[in-house]
């Protein structure tokens, strides 16, 4: 094998390959020559092999495309710092040092048609003139140098879509995963989810060709507490009590069932295997193989079980654990895209609830996952729906959600079992399923008032998916699985990200300004240009300005009707939690947990394993509030990607650049305008991303609010102990918010309508 191959299959990010190759005696010409059965044999691993064809067909276009005239177009987009005179010079000396960087082979082309590169390709041609032009620019400090430096160094950026997994442990999400990203046995079956406070991402590797797990620990302090909890709120062993078994389940997976004996609980020999713990630092597991890494990943991300493979496994430390990051090489559709899979609800550890906040928060799609057996009668599957849609609508960025009906194969009860009939059979089944997802789902507003009903029929689908059948067909086709369809979507969420436009677009209007700013005459043209920008950016902010105070008075309005029905039925919704209708033996170790978690009692586990309800208090308190704003905070800051904030305003903004550089009268200001039109792009999408990422903030004030408000009388109601301790608890709490409630709600209303009135005012317009 000669340097030709191994300097190809390192570029394309194929290394572990190269032996292989070698061994077949491939060379350059052989390697030209490769058919699909022969690369199969090369390399037997589906998504390398993907990859590998891909960047071979592209090589081959590259070599049966003879257009000198494209042959050195990336050069093409340097213009002239120092005017047209010069232009061939500059060409000359940015393309020379662009070739000492990279040998002969690895020459690329930005070219149109046949021989046109993939986009990856495009944006690292386009990285590396931005690196010469970078390299150009005198050292001396001036205020035109230090911008251009800043503008090249903030050319790129890394957006991610994050897909939010949802779905009971059984309900078939590590199957799902594994189809969709190509891998039949990375994620075996209960490896994920089957503990319920851990969430797990699923990312690409894009640094090397390992398959990772970054492990991301809670704090000591955050242990310490949690165990000072778990000790001193020692509840009795009654069957019925699913806080004491979610604390014992906790305590024994990493001390042993006889935890209760035991002292000192936080000596370090409890800990010698994850000295990172201590140390504060990131747990990384590294392996080259996918098979190996769920084998050392388990004892963070399940509970005990009694499998065989699990006997002699004496700690498991998933209860240390803040989240996971698994890292999968050449996994094409992760590239701008995490897979999350998240607990059903938030968590009573801090950090853990923070990030399943966050996380929830920040999805821009939502896959809520159910065996299709009993998808629509699945009351834990509409229940984390139900829970979390506050954090994914108003309070989030989703606009997409889909329920997924997994398990669609089994074929059992069939009449007809010819491979026909099996067929007629499962598709029949998969669209009755998906008439009665549809109707349930039409029946939870609750969830449905934070999507705009124009693109509702948009947001929400159903799939029907075997994963079985998707790896291994005997009945459906592969389009038939429905995975196709969702590895579709994913790679739509990568192509929306639009990076390598992004890029090119931002490079282009610096080199603008940089030729632009060479050319030393039309200062009288220059002054008028200024002139009419300037007025044109006053009237288009005074309508965005306008906007933005209209919806300011609106929340005013609604934030005033909220606060005189919250002052009206708040001790209703108070007694609806801590005096429920039915609350069932040993109510007051529920209160005294809530009241110890600030308000908030995470779901736990009934003895029949069913879940149950968290109870959120300060949710109750705040609901008048954010149901009084929650049709107008949809409509202000709408999470479908077509439609922008305010009403449109900020995304009707323009300085009208574009038009003014068709104009033969502004010929000499061109290459100014083409900056400033790629500026006023980078600039709105950028301050949109800063109001959605605002928004939410804004959106969960009321209820952190009323949380901080309630503080006091949780720290009181903490201290309650002896007889009749649920009435005092009680008597407590109704006193706190008698005395406090014509204050907290107001208070509420002013926190937001003050940070609303920061988006004009602070560093955003």
């Amino acid at each position: 094998m000669n340097d030709f191959v191994r300097d190809k299959l390192t570029e394309w990010g194929l290394l572990e390959w190269i032996e292989t190759f070698e061994e077949e005696g491939v060379d350059e010409e052989s390697f030209y020559s490769l058919e699909d059965q022969e690369i199969a044999e090369l390399i037997p691993k589906v998504g390398p092999r993907s990859r590998f064809k891909k960047r071979l067909k592209l090589l081959k276009k590259e070599q049966n495309t003879a257009n000198p005239d494209t042959a050195d177009a990336p050069a093409q987009v340097i213009p002239s710092p120092s005017g047209t005179s010069n232009e061939g010079k500059r060409k000359s000396d940015l393309q020379g040092e662009s070739n000492q960087q990279q040998s002969p082979t690895k020459k690329k082309r930005l070219a149109k048609g046949p021989g046109a590169y993939s986009e990856e390709i495009i944006q690292a041609d386009v990285e590396n003139i931005m690196r010469c032009v970078l390299k150009k620019i005198p050292d001396q400090g001036n205020n035109l140098n230090d911008f251009l430096r800043r503008k090249i160094h903030d050319l790129k950026t890394d957006k991610r879509e994050v897909v939010g997994v949802f779905g009971q442990t059984g309900a078939g999400k590590s199957s799902l995963i594994n189809a969709v990203i190509g891998l039949k046995k990375f994620l075996p079956s209960g490896s994920i989810s089957a503990c319920t406070s851990v969430s797990i991402k699923v990312e690409a590797n894009m640094q090397n060709s390992n398959y990772e797990a970054i492990i991301e620990f809670i704090t000591k302090e955050e242990w310490r507490d949690e165990l000072w909890f778990s000790i001193n709120f020692r509840l009795e062993d009654e069957e019925d009590d699913s806080e004491y078994r979610d604390i014992d389940e906790k305590l024994s997976a990493l001390y042993g069932e006889d935890w209760k004996e035991k002292s000192d609980l936080m000596d370090a020999k409890y800990f010698k295997e994850i000295p990172e713990f201590l140390l504060s630092k990131e747990k990384i597991l590294t392996t080259d193989k996918a098979k190996d890494l769920p084998e050392k990943l388990i004892r963070y991300t399940r509970t005990k079980q009694d499998n065989a493979e699990d006997k002699g496994t004496k700690r498991w430390y998933w209860p240390l654990v803040k989240c996971v990051t698994i890292k999968v090489p050449n996994a094409d559709l992760l590239k701008h895209v995490t897979l999350v899979d998240l607990p059903g609800s938030g968590d009573s550890n801090k950090s853990r609830d923070k990030i399943w906040k966050t996380v929830v928060g920040s999805c821009s799609t939502i896959w809520i996952v159910a065996d299709i057996n009993r998808a629509a009668s699945d009351k834990e599957a509409w229940d984390i729906l139900k829970d979390a849609c506050s954090y994914m609508g108003n309070g989030g960025q989703c606009n997409q959600i889909h329920f997924i009906c997994t398990k669609s194969d089994p074929h059992s009860d069939a009449d007809d079992t010819s491979k026909a009939g099996i067929r007629d059979f499962i598709l029949k089944r998969n669209q009755q399923a998906k008439a009665k997802v549809k109707q349930e789902f039409n029946q939870l507003n609750e969830v449905k008032k934070h999507f705009s009903n124009e693109s509702f029929e948009h947001s929400f689908k159903i799939f029907t998916v075997s994963s079985v059948e998707f790896l291994n067909p005997k009945h459906l086709n592969k389009e038939q699985t429905e995975i196709p369809k969702l590895q579709e979507f994913l790679q739509e969420l990568n192509d929306c990200h639009r990076e390598t436009l992004n890029y090119v677009s931002g490079a282009r209007g610096i080199l603008s300004l940089i030729q632009g700013a060479s050319h030393r005459g039309g200062s009288e043209i220059k002054k008028d240009v200024c002139t009419i920008l300037e007025e044109k950016m006053t009237d288009e902010l005074e309508k965005v300005h306008k906007q933005m105070e209209e919806t300011y008075q609106a929340f005013e309005k609604c934030l005033s009707a909220g606060v005189e029905k919250s002052e009206s039925h708040c001790e209703r919704a108070l007694e609806s939690v801590i005096n429920p209708r039915k609350p069932g033996g040993g109510f007051h170790k529920t209160l005294r947990c809530l009241v110890e978690h600030n308000g908030i009692q995470n779901a736990g586990r009934k003895k029949n394993k069913k879940k149950k309800k968290q109870i959120n208090l300060n949710m109750a308190l705040s609901s008048y509030l954010t149901e009084s704003i929650d049709e107008k905070f949809k409509e202000t800051f709408p999470n479908e990607v077509n439609c922008g904030p305010f009403n449109g305003k900020l995304n009707s903004f323009s300085l009208d650049t574009k038009r003014m550089k068709m104009n033969p009268e502004y010929k000499d200001v061109e290459l100014q305008l083409e900056f400033l039109n790629a500026e006023e792009i980078k600039m709105k999408k950028k301050l949109i991303k800063i109001i959605r990422d605002r928004k939410k903030k804004i959106y969960s004030s009321l209820m952190t609010t009323v949380e901080e408000s309630m503080q006091k009388c949780y720290d009181d109601a903490k201290g309650i102990r002896g007889p009749d301790l649920l009435n005092n608890m009680r008597e407590t709490m109704r006193k706190h918010v008698h005395d406090s409630k014509n204050i907290m709600f107001k208070n509420a209303k002013k926190v937001m309508l003050n940070q609303l009135r920061e988006l004009r005012v602070c560093n955003i317009l």
